[in-house]
């Protein structure tokens, strides 16, 4: 346990420039029972995987809280920039307050991306049950369109299509426009990897699968152990394995080189229709 606990150390404390600029970052945080004062209680694990200079994904760093607030995420982002984390064009994670904040606050040149997935869950709570197939289906043809101009163009329609019959819909839509469409801000080609946590999500289902043979933990210590241990497995897959993404794409994001669509060059018929 000794011989864990210093390679885990190790790698939670490693500086982060020499494998940096990390172009994209993903936060995210999960839930751990552990013991202590006698009674078992709720710890946060808090999260943060990247795409380093080389292309290949990492786990940039983990932390055990008390709970998932503003000081915990700022903590731990004071933490990744101290290490030599810059860089970062995107962050993408769940709209968290304190988590919003924390990467403004650390990140400041880093636009932030409301992952997809999740914005999905948030919406489905103001919309009525027998339309959520239709909403659903509608803000799924947003993320179908092929460059950034048809993808306004789309959620224009999709605004338009709900302000009438659900203005309560519309107005969530409206306020998470900017947040929702931030990847838009960068070439296709990456699209997918970078508009919700779904890869940070698969990371999160092999720690559940290595941690829920465990069920409540004696103490934090044995939370970074066993966690620690799992990621920095997983980084060295990471690494060792295939890029996450290429590095000529990688270079594009980094210069902001976006093949530019003007707004008048796509028109309403080029679009496909919304149906209820």
């Amino acid at each position: 346990a000794e011989s864990l606990d210093e390679h885990v150390e190790q790698f939670r404390h490693r500086p982060l420039d020499e494998a940096g600029p990390f172009t994209f970052v993903f936060a995210d945080a999960l839930t751990m029972k552990v013991r202590e004062g006698g009674r078992v209680i709720n710890a946060v694990v808090l999260l943060a995987t990247g795409v380093n200079g080389d292309g290949h994904r990492e786990v940039l760093g983990m932390r055990v809280a008390t709970s998932e607030t503003g000081a915990a995420w700022n903590g731990f982002f004071a933490d990744l920039v101290a290490r030599g984390l810059a860089g970062v064009r995107l962050v993408t994670s769940d709209a968290h307050a304190g988590l919003v904040e924390a990467i403004a606050a650390h990140l400041p040149g880093a636009a932030w991306q409301r992952c997809r997935t999740h914005y999905a869950a948030n919406l489905v709570a103001v919309t009525p049950k027998s339309m959520w197939p239709a909403v659903k289906a509608m803000l799924h043809s947003v993320y179908d369109q092929p460059d950034a101009a048809a993808v306004n163009a789309q959620f224009d329609r999709l605004l338009d299509y709900v302000s009438e019959k659900l203005p309560a819909v519309a107005e969530h839509l409206d306020a998470a426009r900017a947040d929702l469409l931030a990847f838009t801000a960068f070439p296709k080609d990456v699209w997918v990897q970078i508009w919700s946590n779904n890869p940070t999500e698969r990371l999160n289902k092999e720690i559940r699968r290595r941690t829920d043979s465990v069920g409540i933990f004696p103490t934090r210590e044995a939370i970074i152990r066993l966690v620690g241990a799992v990621l920095a497995e997983q980084t060295d897959e990471w690494l060792e394995g295939r890029r996450y993404l290429g590095l000529d794409v990688l270079a594009r994001c980094r210069l902001n080189l976006v093949p530019d669509t003007s707004p008048e060059e796509v028109t309403t018929s080029s679009l496909p229709a919304l149906t209820a």
